[in-house]
């Protein structure tokens, strides 16, 4: 007699996008979107300009609502709308293609808001929590400075730090290097490499494909507001399947090139 195999179910993922469609106005900038994604998992999404990467990835935290079709981030339903968003937000962090740092306050400060308003952190907890991830972040010793005395690789590692400070257990970057020079992009991805290596759960828009082949798990093209094409990094930069995948690839190395 042998033994029965107990088989256990997989876990399920901690976000879930079935058949979201999305509208501004008449044009729509999302069809028919299924995603999922496992926790750790990293994902980079990538595709020409408007191709709705990035209405895709503020849908995942409600800045942007859809017209159809259901998103579920760890368990909670995003679509059904309420409280849920406050708690879903609790979970997912975000840092945009412009650091959108207070600047008025702090770099410690800035740190220190959203954990003490939306967690209800003393003001101690707060600050060594804030000081911790500035410490990760490696930018420790700028903790009194304010934003404007900051390089833009700095300031966009603070803003990593800010949305660490909530104890996410996603984080969505909107193309977090465009808006730096050369220079700092390197500073800003050995960060988010740093956060991949921890295990963090990752959504990544970005046309950094040296970024995509060395972190990505899965890596996502998009074009016209449709995933036209997903596969591991080898098989997406080896043998695209898709015309238009290919067709972007050869722009952006010839582009990289260029520079």
């Amino acid at each position: 007699m042998t033994d029965a195999v107990t088989t256990l179910p997989a876990p399920a993922p901690i976000i879930e996008m079935q058949g979201v469609d999305k509208w501004y106005g008449s044009f729509q900038v999302l069809t028919d979107i299924d995603l999922s994604v496992r926790a750790g998992e990293r994902i980079v999404l990538c595709g020409p300009s408007g191709s709705g990467k990035s209405t895709l990835i503020r849908c995942i935290n409600r800045l942007e609502t859809v017209q159809k079709g259901r998103i579920v981030v760890d368990g909670i339903d995003l679509t059904a709308g309420g409280k849920n968003v406050d708690a879903v937000r609790a979970e997912v962090g975000m840092v945009f293609q412009q650091f959108n740092l207070f600047p008025h306050l702090t770099i410690l400060e800035n740190c220190v808001l959203s954990p003490m308003r939306s967690k209800g952190m003393s003001r101690q907890e707060a600050e060594a929590t804030a000081m911790q991830y500035l410490k990760r972040v490696r930018i420790p010793e700028q903790a009194q400075k304010y934003p404007s005395q900051l390089s833009g690789g700095q300031q966009q590692r603070v803003a990593i730090a800010r949305a660490l400070c909530l104890s996410p257990k996603v984080m969505l970057f909107d193309e977090p290097t465009s808006a730096l020079d050369p220079e700092m992009v390197k500073e800003v991805l050995d960060t988010m490499i740093g956060l991949a290596d921890d295990g963090m759960t990752m959504l990544c828009v970005t046309h950094e494909m040296g970024f995509a082949r060395s972190v990505a798990d899965r890596v996502i093209f998009m074009a016209d507001g449709k995933i036209l094409e997903q596969a591991p990094p080898a098989q997406f930069f080896g043998q695209p399947r898709h015309e238009k995948t290919r067709q972007f690839l050869g722009q952006i190395l010839t582009s990289h090139q260029a520079q």
